[in-house]
Parts: structure tokens; C-alpha cells; sequence
């Protein structure tokens, strides 16, 4: 069995060097124009709507400050933008801007474009199963309680 575990974790440090060096970020143009931590703020914000520097900082399992100075430039550049919440004029909500829903759009197309490129040849049960098992895999990692905040 150790020798499963080892397969493992050479295999997913591969990956990871792999994900790092190319940054997944897709084909065409949008190829490399969006860095991880960018791409994963706006797909929150487009998933689940405008939401607080908190909420948003919960949902993906870092500090408020990270996300503070992550948003920063996604707010300078009209990816992001920032208005105060309606009751609490203190508290500030973020939400995806028409500017970085298009350019979300692009990402995720380039990306999709990759995805297609680099399982060809593989069947949509494959596919689907890789997608599976890669979900389950980073659900037990944020579940675990092994990461850093």
C-alpha cells in the first residue's frame, strides 16, 4: 500500500509543479493573462454573487487581508467592483463588474480549450471520472484541516 502512497504524492507534486509552470492557463490569447489567485476570486464572485470581504475570505479558506490585497488590482483594473453594503455603510461588498465577467468568459474558454487539448484521446467516461476524482481529492484537501489559512 505505501508503495500507492508514494506513487501518490510524487504524481501530485508533479502536477503541481506542472499546474505552477504553465499556470493551466489555457490556449489562444486568454493563455496565461490570469493569475490562479485572480481566476478563483471572480469564479467565487460569478458563482455565488456580491458577497463581503469575509464571506468571500471563508468561502475560499484564506485570511480577509489576503483577499483584501487580492482584490485590490482586480478592483483598479474594472474586474471587481467594490460598493458599500446597503445597511452598513462601513462594510464593503464585492461583486464581479460586466468587464470581469467578459474576461472570465475568456479565461474559462481558454482553459476549457486546454482541458479538451490535453485529455484527447480520452473518453467522456475518463473524463468525467478524472474530473471526479480530482473534486474528491481537493474537497479532502480543504476538508482536513491540513492547510494553512
Amino acid at each position: 500500500m505505501a508503495c500507492v502512497f508514494d506513487a501518490m504524492q510524487h504524481q501530485v507534486a508533479v502536477f503541481a509543479r506542472r499546474a505552477e509552470q504553465t499556470r493551466l492557463g489555457g490556449v489562444g490569447q486568454a493563455r496565461n493573462s490570469m493569475d490562479r489567485a485572480a481566476y478563483l476570486l471572480l469564479h467565487r464572485l460569478d458563482r455565488e454573487g456580491p458577497m463581503g470581504v469575509k464571506a468571500l475570505a471563508a468561502g475560499m479558506g484564506i485570511d480577509s487581508s489576503t483577499v483584501t490585497r487580492q482584490v485590490a488590482p482586480l478592483v483598479d483594473s474594472g474586474l471587481v467592483k467594490r460598493t458599500s453594503h446597503p445597511e452598513d455603510g462601513r462594510a464593503v461588498v464585492l461583486q464581479l463588474s460586466p468587464r470581469g465577467s467578459t474576461r472570465l468568459e475568456q479565461v474559462r474558454s481558454s482553459r476549457r480549450a486546454l482541458m479538451e487539448r490535453l485529455t484527447d484521446g480520452w473518453s467522456e467516461s475518463e473524463r468525467a471520472t478524472f474530473c471526479s476524482l480530482l473534486t474528491r481529492f481537493n474537497t479532502a484537501l480543504s476538508t482536513a484541516g491540513l492547510l494553512p489559512r
